[in-house]
């Protein structure tokens, strides 16, 4: 699907010349790759550039296995990479959310990462979710739920700390995994599947569509809620992570194209101001000259900081 029509699904109002333009864009962030910069917002010194990654280490990746229940709509695969290790320490992991406008795509578009997050010492855990349209909000949240309970039902056999579960997504799986991690223990999102089993201990998004209701009507969020905003407003806002937000929410890490036309970086910075004003730790690394295309396959620095980031949370 070209960067034009994923633009249509998001927003029909868009115009000849944004489209264009997302073109031209997308064309000049990839000559542009190799001289590109970001910046890093924080409350305090961005603490992520002068903390490296550890040593990577070896890791198996296990067959794709089932993760949901045998009543379960639809059987959903999970593909587990495993650290390498002789140590009986338990170990944090990692829940992995591939994108694709909650519609399509598969996980291995997170594959690479993954293996980063296991290279660091992470279980992790990268999952496929039931898609809209035949499916719709909140059936994507509740198979990430179920995703959180198959991780703390294998916790022992794989040497996972429970306390130490990140989540880590683009574009629709960021927006998965962040609402996950706003859904808090009780309050509807909780139930029926969530609660103190699918807590997360930080996040790592990038590309999030952080309110749903800043879109247009466009197919791409009219089929994953079931309707309009005029519609199912109730639903646009139980489903927008800005707009369930409290004090209680995890660490986030947010990455995001600042020439990001699909989903604009406001949603990015908005969310950072709203997690800032929460006291919530939080960092932003904004990409230069990144559209929502080039902003997931230019990604390198954005996840090395990122996984810095969620280092820094899960490791005592």
């Amino acid at each position: 699907m070209s960067r034009s029509e994923l633009y249509r699904l998001w927003s029909p109002r868009s115009t000849l010349t944004k489209l264009r333009g997302a073109t031209c864009l997308g064309a000049l962030a990839l000559i542009l790759s190799g001289c590109s910069a970001s910046h890093h917002l924080s409350q305090g010194e961005p603490a992520i550039e002068t903390t490296p990654l550890h040593d990577s280490q070896p890791f198996t990746r296990l067959a794709p296995k089932i993760y949901t229940p045998d009543t379960w709509p639809e059987a959903l695969k999970a593909h587990v990479y495993l650290p390498d290790t002789t140590t009986s320490t338990r170990r944090p992991a990692a829940l992995v959310v591939h994108g694709g406008g909650w519609r399509n795509r598969s996980p291995d578009d997170m594959q690479g990462i993954a293996q980063k997050l296991a290279e660091q010492g992470y279980v992790a855990v990268n999952i496929e979710y039931r898609f809209a349209p035949e499916y719709r909000f909140p059936a994507q949240l509740h198979d990430l739920q179920q995703a959180m309970a198959w991780i703390h039902a294998n916790a022992d056999a794989w040497q996972v700390d429970t306390q130490r579960i990140v989540g880590v997504g683009y574009s629709s799986g960021a927006h998965l995994v962040s609402l996950l991690a706003v859904a808090g223990v009780e309050g509807p999102l909780a139930k029926p599947y969530g609660g103190a089993q699918s807590r997360l201990a930080a996040v790592l998004a990038g590309g999030l569509p952080s309110d749903l209701l800043k879109f247009d009507d466009g197919p791409l969020v009219v089929d994953f809620i079931g309707g309009t905003r005029a519609e199912k407003t109730d639903a646009y806002q139980l489903a927008s992570p800005a707009r369930q937000l409290t004090a209680q929410a995890p660490p986030f890490f947010l990455f995001h194209g600042k020439w990001d036309q699909l989903v604009p970086v406001d949603h990015a910075t908005d969310f950072y101001q709203a997690l800032q004003d929460y006291n919530i730790e939080s960092e932003l690394y904004l990409q230069r000259w990144r559209g929502h295309i080039a902003s997931f396959l230019l990604r390198g620095g954005a996840i090395k900081a990122g996984i810095a980031f969620l280092n820094q949370q899960v490791n005592p």
